[in-house]
């Protein structure tokens, strides 16, 4: 528990220092009109304010991720605690806040037009493609979650939950964002405040649980897993959205096109990921801690990181509080699909040259979508999530090497965004060379060493870019 509580105190620390550093470095202009205001359209473009904008871009980025990811996190034992603090401080709000500032700076546009703006046409081709394949999975994995818990609290047959879930998320794609997801959101972040809160004092003031018996500080690096998962690269693919996650590259545009002012980047985009990775600490607490052990954590699990949600919630809050707990739960990955789905019409209608004024134009785009969607959940829930995952974290260390060239042809510190897309970079590679199921199933040394090699190689491609002129509209 003393872990847990450091760990929290340390993510606190990280937004008022290293927060404030890296938006000295970025450098903002309050007197610069941002796209809310200066391509208000109704309908993506409206004007909201600072708290508003972070709620909902808290809502938008903690689907499913700070909970399962954390929970599967588990099983390697306290090293899944570090990696969610170093991760979340250096990399995750790093890679947030340049994804939505970078945005703020180009009229709001999604992350494919800012990687083919600083890394070539190559790059663009790429993030469109992997972009939107993301976002479909994401839809996938938080349909399917949610549908899951609610059948587990209701009996009622998970394919009602889903048509239910699908028909909400046509709605909130289609509509403007202020008209449902503006005013329904804060509704939304009190239920998930009552899960976080509630489930972290239930477990600090009962005498029943604590943290894995037996462990010390120096199994931080020890791999417990049960499943002989190795730590290397795999943890950091497990956990991705309460540490560091490409996902959050496709929502922060969203909400760069309703940021009033650039002075309030650092408490939306920095802040809000430092609000999930509190909310994946506690999951992975809760997980390291009310079943005793890893071996009895991943009995529990059972493959599926919900029956961890469902006997936590209700063991430590009874089944009113534990009711209440799970629908906060539940909340999450809702309030993330709604807007994967909305992103991903975005960035076709950008593709596309498609605005979006006009209703049928948000239809003709949008059907298709759920269409490949509705389609993907007929595919076994852990097949999607290891997908999910490798994705989610390719698409991260591209927006870092964005942000990096970024910096790089602004002449400012690049390394707090190439030191972080180099690391993720290699896990990526390594986790892919290595891997059974996903990859070539390499030795982990040679993946590695491969990996490392290949990231030098990205390293000193993207470094050249920064020796490009800087166009004068650019420089404004």
């Amino acid at each position: 528990m003393l872990y847990f509580l450091l760990a929290v105190g340390l993510l606190i620390a990280g937004y008022f220092i290293y927060g404030s550093f890296v938006e000295k470095v970025f450098g903002i202009n309050h007197n610069r009109q941002t796209p809310a205001h200066t391509h208000t359209d109704g309908v993506d473009y409206v004007p909201m304010s600072k708290s508003k904008v972070y709620l909902i871009q808290l809502l938008n980025i903690a689907g499913v991720g700070p909970i399962f990811g954390p929970i599967l996190g588990a099983l390697y034992g306290p090293a899944a605690m570090l990696w969610i603090v170093i991760g979340c401080i250096f990399a995750g709000a790093v890679h947030d806040y340049f994804s939505g500032m970078i945005s703020v700076r180009n009229d709001g546009q999604s992350v494919p037009n800012l990687a083919g703006k600083y890394l070539g046409k190559g790059a663009k081709h790429f993030m469109n493609v992997f972009a939107v394949i993301l976002l479909l999975l994401v839809g996938v994995v938080f349909i399917s979650a949610p549908a899951g818990l609610l059948n587990k609290l209701t009996g009622v047959d998970v394919a009602v939950f889903l048509a239910i879930i699908f028909v909400y998320y046509l709605i909130a794609t289609l509509l403007p964002v202020d008209k449902l997801i503006g005013r329904f959101y804060p509704f939304f972040g009190a239920m998930l405040v009552f899960m976080s809160v509630g489930l972290t004092l239930a477990l600090v003031f009962s005498s029943d649980y604590s943290m894995l018996p037996g462990v010390t500080g120096a199994d931080f690096f020890s791999n417990l897993n049960p499943n002989d998962m190795p730590l290397w690269p795999a943890l950091f693919i497990t956990i991705a959205c309460g540490a560091v996650s490409g996902f959050h590259a496709t929502q922060s545009p969203l909400m760069a096109r309703c940021v009033e002012n650039e002075q309030n980047g650092r408490f939306v985009f920095y802040g809000a990921m430092i609000g999930e990775g509190i909310i994946a600490l506690i999951w992975c607490a809760l997980a390291l801690s009310f079943f005793g052990g890893v071996d009895a954590l991943n009995s529990a699990m059972n493959g599926n990181p919900a029956n961890v949600v469902y006997d936590v919630s209700n063991g430590l809050l009874g089944a009113v509080g534990g009711f209440m707990a799970i629908l906060g739960v539940i909340v999450l990955p809702i309030t993330s699909g709604d807007t994967a789905f909305r992103s991903a019409r975005l960035i076709l209608s950008e593709f596309f040259d498609m605005p979006q004024q006009k209703i049928s134009k948000r239809l003709l785009l949008a059907l298709p979508l759920f269409a490949i969607g509705a389609a993907l959940t007929q595919i076994d829930f852990g097949i999607i999530w290891r997908y999910f995952g490798v994705a989610n974290q390719a698409t991260a260390a591209l927006m870092l090497w964005t942000a990096a060239a970024y910096l790089l042809r602004q002449q400012k510190l690049h390394w707090i965004c190439t030191l972080p897309a180099m690391f993720m970079t290699t896990v990526v590679f390594a986790f892919l060379l290595s891997s059974t199921t996903l990859g070539f199933g390499l030795p982990i040394q040679m993946s590695t060493i491969a990996a490392s090699l290949a990231t030098l190689v990205i390293t000193v491609m993207v470094l050249q870019l920064g020796k490009k002129p800087i166009p004068v509209l650019e420089r404004l």
